[in-house]
């Protein structure tokens, strides 16, 4: 086999790497919160403008809901990932568990694992050992290889709330503004622009950071939007129009 030279990397190079990855991990948070706060007050903007029309009320009713739900997501995400957590330890002490009793079947699926990769011969026979020879390394391999799941830090449960929790509330106000000294018929097209816009480059920054076409990612992100708005509105129209109040 012939062997592939490839350029040196630079510092930049380097750097840019390191962003992309923390970029990455930090994108569903922040896609988690930012459109859900942004989807659910534009149609609860929209919704309370149809059915009662007073600035007030819908600017009262926004931003208790902003903080209520924008905490519940954050201790969501706190709750989730430290389930996630738990299931990865508890991963981990059942396959602590199989290699002490199940030695040689756990031994062979280190080999067989490798052999999948292109290992063989003696270059096998030292992958394996060098494995098996250290019980965490072993079990790291096997929770990475056979189970496919990654360990979760403390850290990443605080950070991971605490992006999740800062972009909803933050999605949450972007169709609040217009609200803000604007006629409420003037207001609510506002809303529907900010948020819209919102979506949109939120759909868009996702593709490019990940895959996909920026546009047609972004057009999906407002397209769910504006049908949430359609539903407020509806049910806001609803309540105003059937209310004996």
């Amino acid at each position: 086999m012939s062997r592939v030279d490839s350029p040196k990397a630079t510092t930049a190079d380097l750097e840019a790497h390191k962003r992309l990855h923390r970029a990455g991990a930090r994108l569903s948070d922040i896609i988690l919160g930012g459109q859900d706060g942004i989807v659910n007050i534009l149609g609860l903007v929209l919704g309370v403008a149809a059915a009662s029309g007073s600035p007030r009320i819908i600017i009262a009713a926004a931003l208790s809901t902003t903080f209520a739900e924008s905490l519940s997501m954050a201790a969501v995400s706190y709750t989730s990932t430290q389930a996630d957590r738990d299931y990865y330890n508890g991963q981990v002490e059942r396959e602590k568990d199989h290699i002490r009793r199940f030695t040689d079947i756990e031994r062979e699926e280190i080999r067989q694992i490798y052999q999948v990769k292109g290992f063989s011969g003696k270059q096998l026979d030292d992958i394996v050992h060098t494995i098996t020879s250290d019980v965490n390394r072993w079990v790291e391999v096997m929770m990475a290889e056979e189970l496919k799941i990654s360990p979760v830090q403390q850290g990443g449960l605080l950070r991971s709330a605490a992006i999740v929790g800062i972009a909803a509330i933050v999605g949450s106000l972007l169709p609040l503004i217009p609200f803000f000294g604007l006629p409420v018929w003037l207001a609510v097209w506002g809303s529907i622009a900010m948020a819209g816009a919102s979506l949109f480059i939120i759909g868009a920054y996702k593709a490019k950071a990940t895959v996909g076409i920026w546009w047609k990612s972004g057009l999906q992100l407002l397209g769910i939007g504006l049908v949430t708005a359609l539903i407020g509105y509806a049910i806001g129209a609803s309540v105003a129009r059937f209310s004996p109040i």
